[in-house]
Parts: C-alpha cells; structure tokens; sequence
C-alpha cells in the first residue's frame, strides 16, 4: 500500500505556485505555501487515508471547467478548450501519487511517446520521423507513406475500466488502481463562463484536462500501442499520432494488415489528399521544401516583433524587452529548427535572418547600456534530396524517390560556417 511521508507532503506544499488560480474550494495557493510547516502533517493524514481507503474526498475532485478559446473568433462550441479549475491541494496529492507511478513504472516505457518526459521535446518527435524516413530512403526500391492522425477530446475518452485494468497489467497494486479508478468516477463538474455558472453534474468517464494526473494516465493507457512490425513505427506526441511506413519493394502487406481484435471501426468517406499539413508545429510540404514553414513562422515572428516595438515605444527596461523577445521570436524561429534549417533555400534564411537583425537592430537603438541578444545563429544540418516526388494520400505522405545523404544525418548538427550570413 502506498504510504506518503510528512516531509514529502511539506516539500511539495512549499513548492505551490502562489499566483495559481484557486478551484472550487477557494483556498489560494499562497495559504497553503505560506503555512506548509502547519498543514503538512494533517494533509499526511488525509491523504494517507484516502490511499488506504482508495477513496477520494468529493471536495477534492469537485471540478469547475473553463472554456478557452483554441482560436479566434470562436465559431462553435468545438472552438472551446475544457480545462478543469481543481483545487490546489489536490493538484499537490496528485503530483505526489504521480512521482510514486513513475518509481514503479519501468524507464523503458513506450520509448516512441514523446510528450510528458523529461528531456523530451516536439524537436526529438520530429527529427525522428524524418531520421527513420531519410535512412529507410538510402536503400534501393524503398518509399515511404506517413499517416498523420489527431485524436479529438482525447482526455474525455478514457475509460476507466480498461485504464485500471492496463495499469494492473503494468505492475500497479490494486489498492493504487481502485485509488485511480475513485479519482476518475463520480467527479462533480459544473461549467463557469464569466459571472455565470451552469448546475452540477457528476461524470464518469474521461480524465479532467488541466489535472496533473491526466497525462500520465493517458500516457499509460495507450502505451501498448505499437507497432507489430519492424517496417512501421508509431511516433506519438500525446494524443498526436504519425504511422510511419517503410516500404520496400512495393510491398504494404506490414501497414494494411488489419489487427483480428481491433477495437476500432472505421467507416466513412476516404482520406483527404492533401499537398501539406502541419506535423508538431511545423509545416510539410509535398516537395519536402520548406518554404511554406519559413512564411508561416515569419509571418508569426513579424507580429511578435511589431509587439516588441510598441513595448521599446513604452520605455520599458532592456531586461524586459530581451526576455520578451527570447519568449516570442527567438522561440518561434527556433521551432524544431535543427530538423528543417538545413534544406532552406537562400531566400529563406535571408528572411529569417531578415528578422533577428530588426530585433537586434531595434534592441541595441536603446539608450541603456545592455547585451543585446545574439543573432540567431542555428545548428546547421547538412541534408541532399535529390529528384524528391512527394504526394499526400489524406492525412498520409507518401514518398517515392531516391534521396542522397551525407554522412550527416537528420537531427545530427554540423557547422557549416558557408551558411552564416
């Protein structure tokens, strides 16, 4: 049975944001950081308790849901983001059941998720995509197809049932599994929009989004899937799956095998074919050129950089101004950029390196003596395509062409000093 000792329980209570928003209980994160040496040994108890009566308080799990818009203006009620206002005590009860989960859990647990772990980035899912596709295409006969799916409300789709059972699967003892199941069932939730707020209703499947256990258990809910053959990989970034095929030969006998216990059934009208799509942020085109991501992000950086004009306009103190700049436009440009840099035409980096030097222009025009930041300057990628066809079928990319490499493959930066303007 899992047991949490005073100290952890005081350590996390001293590390509670105290500008985060207060849930349903009203009880600021500021009280409970504030008074951790008081508190810690009665929420011990409590939580102790509800771990060896695998049941949680509904004050707990009492939820208010805010909408966010995902984009503007919002045309529908699919336009919104649920995220779920909890109370902060209980954010901290379960970060401290999370570390527990992940002491049990085996390090090697599905190595192609690449989202909610440490030292795992967007950047390392996307060059490894590419590094699978460009090394498979070294070989004589070979294509490659890409299908690209997004999962809708992920989150609201667990079922708890079959999650408690693979989380027994994994080596989890019941105790903690009927725990688990508790905190997913019989959850209060109620809607605030505003000064208004509908009437509660209890819920009974799904994982709160904005709850710090969710993606873990999402995580570990669908980690069994892989694929069954050495010529298809699954690359996952949360609910953000990419199917890989490598084909050689013609033969897609490895991808179009259907599972004889598949739990889903797909009907409907065919994939989409499409001549790019955005994969993690960045844009792929059919041609795999990357002119289309270069005036996306530029586009984006323009606006950020005009932002950044208005605050220098307003006198604000160089520190300001260069940590708005490192958060904005240095982090749009440098979005997976060890993967795609490298293959951008001349006229592309002259656009990007267009941008950096108005923002280094614009920050070094200030009065006050500072360290303006560098130019960007990023790691170079030394990738040769030759005679690519690319074509989309749907949300898949398919390649078929051969491709010449240098001895410097995808995601393995080389300086290259001629790229330096």
């Amino acid at each position: 049975m899992l047991c949490l000792t005073m100290a952890d329980v005081r350590k996390t209570l001293c590390r509670v944001n105290p500008q985060k928003a207060a849930g349903p209980d009203n009880i600021p994160g500021r009280v409970l950081r504030e008074c951790a040496e008081q508190l810690a040994d009665v929420f011990t108890d409590i939580f102790n308790i509800s771990l060896s009566s695998t049941v949680v308080p509904m004050c707990l799990k009492t939820t208010t849901i805010i909408p966010v818009p995902k984009k503007s203006p919002v045309s529908c009620l699919n336009d919104y983001h649920p995220v779920a206002l909890t109370p902060i005590i209980m954010k901290c009860f379960e970060r401290l059941v999370m570390r527990q989960i992940k002491y049990l859990l085996p390090p090697s647990l599905d190595p192609m998720q690449f989202a909610y772990h440490p030292n795992r980035f967007t950047d390392n899912a996307f060059s490894t995509t590419l590094h699978l596709s460009l090394t498979h295409l070294d070989n004589k006969d070979t294509y490659v197809r890409m299908l690209f799916i997004y999962l809708s409300s992920a989150f609201n789709m667990i079922i708890s049932q079959h999650l408690t059972e693979k989380l027994s699967l994994l080596g989890l003892n019941t105790s903690l599994c009927n725990w688990i199941l508790d905190f997913l069932t019989g959850r209060p939730q109620s809607v605030r929009n505003g000064n208004s707020t509908s009437s509660t209703t209890t819920l009974n499947t799904g994982a709160p989004q904005g709850c710090v256990l969710s993606p873990l258990l999402f995580t570990l809910l669908t980690h069994d899937c892989a694929s069954m053959h050495s010529s298809n990989h699954i690359i996952k970034f949360a609910d953000d799956t990419t199917v890989v095929g490598l084909i050689s030969k013609n033969n897609e006998s490895a991808y179009r095998e259907e599972s004889d216990d598949s739990p889903l059934n797909i009907n409907g009208s065919n994939v989409e074919i499409i001549k790019s799509t955005k994969f993690l942020g960045v844009h792929l085109a059919e041609d795999l050129t990357w002119s289309l991501n270069t005036s996306s992000i530029t586009k984006k950086a323009q606006q950020c950089l005009y932002f950044l004009q208005s605050l220098r306009k307003a006198h604000l103190p160089p520190l300001i101004l260069t940590t708005f700049y490192r958060g904005t436009i240095e982090s749009i440009l440098s979005s997976c950029i060890t993967a795609w840099f490298g293959n951008c035409t001349v006229s592309d980096r002259k656009t990007l390196q267009l941008i950096t030097s108005s923002t280094t222009s614009l920050l070094a025009s200030t009065k006050e003596s500072y360290t303006t930041p560098e130019t960007l300057t990023p790691p170079r990628l030394f990738i040769q395509y030759h005679s690519p066809q690319w074509r989309h079928a749907g949300k898949c990319m398919h390649y078929h062409g051969s491709l010449g490499l240098s001895p410097y493959r995808a995601g393995v930066p080389r300086r290259d000093t001629s790229l330096v303007n």
